[in-house]
């Protein structure tokens, strides 16, 4: 899936939402069993109600690993439930040495067809190059994160007063292209922001930290936004728990259709 295809894509539904699957067994609604039948109802139901609002969905690996084979298997059975058109993300933060990093890349690439992932680049450009190597497909690479422990290292100037956020920006986006190469930028940072799009002014961001982590959309938007708008705004929480009853998908539906609705004043002003 091509940048241009995401564009399309949020022009249509008028919204740049990614709606996360960090589905928590303990989290699923009472009436639903908590097994593999409770799960995958859920999200089932939880993208049948907001795949109108929903550009791209992004599952997070991790939760679904935790079940071992079963869970790999609920991962590939969720990934089919998801539209042809939305733009498919798995947050799996990979990144080794590079025949290591190959075989990351055929598993989510070719076995699962995932058109990105998430990845670290800590380990260099020998890392990421295998993910690059595949057509159509997308690296997203952590670049400003939304957690707290960002300022360990994320911060940290170098003699010429970089951070080392930004060296990871300006480098990576050297190896790859605005097709083949998004970054992660915490939405919780505001006029950081500003920065990350001076170094990256072309390349898509998948932005989490709107809603339970407290980020605002309006300063997102206001601050990121490219001629292309250029976001992925991420809601996981926000979204697939809004409602712990029958009535789930009913809410969920609801707070994507709320988020979309902000968004959409932001889809007209930057893209006519």
């Amino acid at each position: 899936m091509k940048k241009a295809d995401i564009i399309q894509e949020i022009k249509r539904k008028q919204s740049f939402l990614c709606t996360g699957l960090d589905t928590e067994m303990g989290k699923l609604p009472a009436h639903l069993p908590k097994n593999d039948v409770g799960f995958l109802q859920f999200n089932q139901e939880i993208v049948a109600a907001t795949h109108a609002y929903s550009v791209s969905y992004k599952i997070n690996t991790a939760f679904y690993e935790q079940y071992g084979s079963e869970g790999w298997q609920w991962m590939e059975q969720t990934l089919s439930y998801l539209p042809k058109e939305t733009f498919k993300i798995a947050d799996a933060k990979r990144g080794d040495i590079g025949n290591t990093s190959t075989m990351y890349a055929r598993a989510f690439f070719e076995k699962m067809n995932f058109d990105a992932i998430t990845v670290s680049p800590y380990m260099g450009e020998d890392s990421l190059r295998p993910f690059l190597e595949f057509k159509d497909k997308t690296i997203i690479c952590l670049a400003l994160t939304s957690n707290p422990g960002h300022k360990d290292f994320q911060l940290i100037k170098d003699a010429e007063g970089y951070a080392v956020y930004e060296r990871v920006l300006e480098t990576v986006a050297k190896w790859g292209n605005t097709d083949n190469l998004m970054f992660v930028a915490g939405g919780t940072h505001g006029d950081i922001l500003k920065r990350l799009r001076q170094i990256a002014p072309e390349h898509f961001l998948l932005v989490p930290g709107i809603g339970a982590q407290g980020g605002s959309l309006y300063d997102v938007a206001t601050n990121a936004a490219n001629s292309d708008l250029g976001l992925l705004v991420n809601s996981s929480r926000g979204i697939i728990y809004a409602g712990n009853d029958e009535d789930y998908a009913d809410k969920a539906r609801e707070a994507a259709a709320s988020l979309a609705s902000e968004m959409s004043s932001f889809v007209n002003q930057y893209l006519v």
